[in-house]
């Protein structure tokens, strides 16, 4: 248990935003046990009470203050600033009464901040450290005829024949299509989808390579062929390496955008929760559509879709593809976006606590280490701290 200074100490460091996750359960903790009333009201309204300026100006008080009633708070300020000698009167009434319904507020906060649970909640700092291992080669195969294939667990092989298409799995995990005749029914579609913390590479009858990254799918016919173009619908993130074929151009359609070659590498990053989509190309030529404008890109450019606009700008390529060379590279990146990374791969949820850093982060480690050695980049900065608990992440300045 702590004494009496130290929690004052603690909860004058939530006023000032100053708690670290650890801090603030604890605190939680304690306001919940309730075990001595006098004591909480005293650290609260001594707190209010020597607060220098309007509540409104700080959120941690704020937030400690939402369910009381405002004009209540309103002449606590008016009497602290035209009538100090009435401190010890009139004021402390008012902080008596505000400090029962602030305790009830920070109460009620702590628990809906660590997931609305009812039960009294195990303290962070007591959670033992926890790895998390990093995704794997697999995927999920939806066939035309409705019939889903885990890959990840499926024997090598021959898997199906359908239309006039042979679809098997090589030693090395890769899924292959190849064309044994006729196709019956070019218009038969195929899904090829990873969940998160999965990834996958599958050979299309064109002989072009797809390289698959978690919590993606892409979609397409068991020819490729429709109406003399070869392709392709992505959700998420791909990688390609083109055949080429200079009488059926290869498309590949997102949600917002279309990009169309002839033989190339690129790569698309088209998450649904990312608010730009990019195409970044390592080789050959793209030409990038969107909203009635078009852009072609060159060997080392990378084109931005962001609210219909597109941008084009000279990119490290290394960058965009480091997650098909099985590495984790960022460079200068904020907090969510390496979070939706981690996230993705490592098929955790994050929460974050309190205000996110603004701090930029850049390094590199495997995709193969565990989540700890990814954390500990953006850790050692000192501008973020992370906390693991069984699949969630809870992430703190």
């Amino acid at each position: 248990m702590k004494t009496a200074d130290q929690l004052r100490n603690l909860f004058e460091k939530y006023l000032n935003n100053n708690c670290d996750a650890i801090e603030m359960q604890q605190l939680m903790d304690y306001f919940e046990l309730g075990e001595n009333p006098t004591q909480l009201k005293s650290l609260i309204s001594d707190a209010l009470e020597d607060w220098d300026e309007p509540y409104e100006n700080n959120s941690a008080i704020a937030n400690v203050l939402v369910k009381v009633d405002k004009d209540l708070f309103d002449q606590i300020q008016h009497t602290k600033k035209y009538a100090p000698e009435a401190k010890h009167k009139k004021l402390k009434v008012w902080m008596q009464i505000a400090a029962v319904a602030a305790m009830v507020t920070i109460i009620f906060s702590g628990i809906y901040f660590f997931n609305n649970q009812s039960a009294k909640l195990p303290a962070v700092a007591k959670v033992l450290p926890q790895e998390v291992q990093p995704g794997e080669f697999g995927a999920t195969l939806t066939m035309a005829n409705g019939q889903k294939v885990n890959l990840g667990s499926a024997s090598n092989g021959e898997i199906s024949r359908e239309s006039g298409i042979v679809i098997s799995k090589t030693d090395d995990g890769r899924l292959v299509y190849e064309s044994v005749g006729n196709v019956s029914d070019p218009n038969a579609l195929n899904t090829l989808s990873t969940a998160r913390g999965e990834t996958y590479q599958v050979r299309l009858p064109d002989g072009s390579l797809v390289y698959l990254n978690a919590a993606s799918s892409i979609t397409y016919s068991a020819s490729l062929m429709q109406n003399g173009k070869r392709m392709v619908k992505l959700n998420g993130e791909a990688y390609f390496e083109v055949a080429k074929d200079k009488l059926h151009p290869f498309i590949v359609e997102t949600n917002k955008q279309t990009i169309e070659v002839l033989g190339t590498h690129f790569n698309i990053s088209s998450y649904a929760d990312d608010e730009t989509e990019k195409t970044t190309l390592l080789e050959g030529s793209v030409k990038v559509s969107a909203s009635g404008n078009t852009k072609i890109l060159k060997p080392g450019q990378q084109a931005k879709l962001h609210e219909g606009k597109i941008q084009v700008s000279e990119t490290d390529t290394d960058l965009a593809v480091a997650w098909k060379n099985n590495e984790f590279v960022v460079e200068s990146e904020h907090i969510e976006n390496i979070m939706k990374m981690v996230e993705r791969w490592y098929n955790v949820e994050v929460v974050y606590l309190g205000e996110k850093t603004n701090q930029r982060f850049s390094g590199k480690v495997s995709r193969f280490d565990k989540l700890s050695k990814v954390l500990e980049i953006v850790e050692y900065t000192g501008e973020a701290h992370f906390k693991v608990k069984g699949r969630t992440v809870y992430v703190s300045r």
